[in-house]
């Protein structure tokens, strides 16, 4: 009688690379569980904004969500990118995954601490496991894919050293904000050391652009969120304030249009080197960040029109105006600037200028609506079509 063999590959397979040209490269469901537990980190950094805001301490509450948002971007993105490159989806693979995945409970649990007032230790401790668990994902890949041995220990050694600043930023009580900033700097500029070795990873173009998509989603549940909470309170109301109402309708109509606006052009199209994708995938926090935000936004104006915040009538209309503008350059600038010319190219940033104005109106939000539909109309009449067509990335 034969003895049935047992499969390794389930346990261990080696991380030699993914095929950056594989067909139908999807996201996993690990992957997809990895996405799930930022949605609670993503929702309390916006409610921390959201009752800053409304209760008139503005500037530290967007500096706070900012720093917080750094965290939560900028540990999704690295997850990301590796799995694009490296994902063998094994016992070793997964188990560390899932320490990852704590360490991002870890960091969710801590954001209402950092937003409340300012103690980042909880979200440090939190960002540090998940960087660390990453760490050792490197040195497997150095040690399984010797083409690429350069790469994964510079990133490995360049991580390492940068969460070790972080751990001693702990004990330091000066200039913390500073401090702040030098090291998210020193820890965006790993990845341009290490991509800077004569072999760089190899990522897959449509699967970056497929999690970038889904993470968009993940934001913009935020602000569909906003716009319910926004009709709960016409429905509370009797369903007969008229004001509140066609806030409502506005809301849905900005988190819409923000939709179709990122989902219009195939992304990843424009990833076709090391140094597009770079700025791409860095210039995805103001589109994340702000997405959220415009949730909190479309909050605020709800909580002004009822009463319930301490906000000017000018701030709440830049509370909204402001993240859609970013956001409105964002998309323009990573998806539509190398695709678009002539009149629809200037619409953009015509738009952002007007979104940013129509702040200083009595219905910000109903102008936002009106001038992003307006836009995706352009977009949608006038806008050539690109045909979705594989691309060869060159490293």
């Amino acid at each position: 009688m034969a003895v049935p063999q047992l499969d390794l590959s389930r346990f261990y397979h080696p991380m030699s690379g993914r095929d950056p040209d594989e067909e139908h490269r999807t996201s996993t469901p690990l992957e997809l569980f990895f996405d799930l537990c930022f949605v609670v980190a993503i929702a309390f950094a916006a409610s921390g904004l959201h009752h800053s805001l409304i209760d008139d301490h503005a500037w530290d509450g967007l500096r706070d969500y900012a720093f917080v948002f750094f965290a939560i971007w900028w540990a999704w993105m690295n997850f990301t990118w590796f799995a694009s490159a490296y994902d063998t989806d094994d016992v070793p693979y997964r188990i560390v995954t899932m320490v990852q995945i704590a360490g991002a409970l870890i960091l969710a649990a801590g954001v209402p601490r950092a937003m409340e007032n300012g103690d980042f230790e909880l979200v440090t401790w939190g960002y540090v496991v998940m960087r660390l668990a990453l760490v050792t994902q490197w040195l497997r890949a150095a040690h399984d894919d010797p083409p690429r041995r350069t790469t994964a220990l510079r990133f490995a050694i360049g991580v390492t050293i940068v969460q070790c600043l972080w751990v001693a930023r702990l004990w330091t009580n000066d200039l913390i904000y500073v401090s702040f900033v030098v090291l998210a700097i020193a820890d965006v500029l790993v990845p341009v050391w290490s991509e800077r070795a004569s072999t760089g990873t190899r990522w897959h173009p449509e699967h970056i652009a497929e999690r970038y998509g889904l993470f968009t989603i993940i934001v913009l549940g935020e602000a569909v969120l906003a716009a319910t909470i926004a009709f709960q309170v016409a429905l509370d109301a009797g369903g007969g304030d008229f004001e509140l109402l066609t806030l409502c309708i506005a809301s849905v109509l900005t988190i819409f249009s923000m939709w179709w606006l990122y989902f219009d052009h195939p992304p990843d199209d424009d990833l076709t080197s090391t140094m597009r994708a770079f700025l791409w995938g860095y210039g995805h926090y103001f589109i994340f960040g702000a997405i959220a935000a415009a949730g909190v936004g479309i909050e605020v104006a709800v909580d002004y029109s009822v009463g319930a915040s301490e906000l000017s009538e000018r701030a709440t209309g830049f509370a909204i105006s402001m993240p859609v503008a970013v956001y409105v350059v964002g998309i323009w600038a990573l998806h539509l600037l190398r695709h678009m010319r002539g009149p629809l190219n200037a619409a953009f940033p015509l738009a952002a200028v007007l979104i940013v104005g129509a702040g200083l109106t009595p219905i910000p939000v109903h102008m936002v609506a009106a001038i992003l539909v307006a836009l995706l109309a352009a977009v949608i009449l006038e806008a050539p079509h690109t045909e979705r067509h594989a691309t060869h990335v060159d490293h």
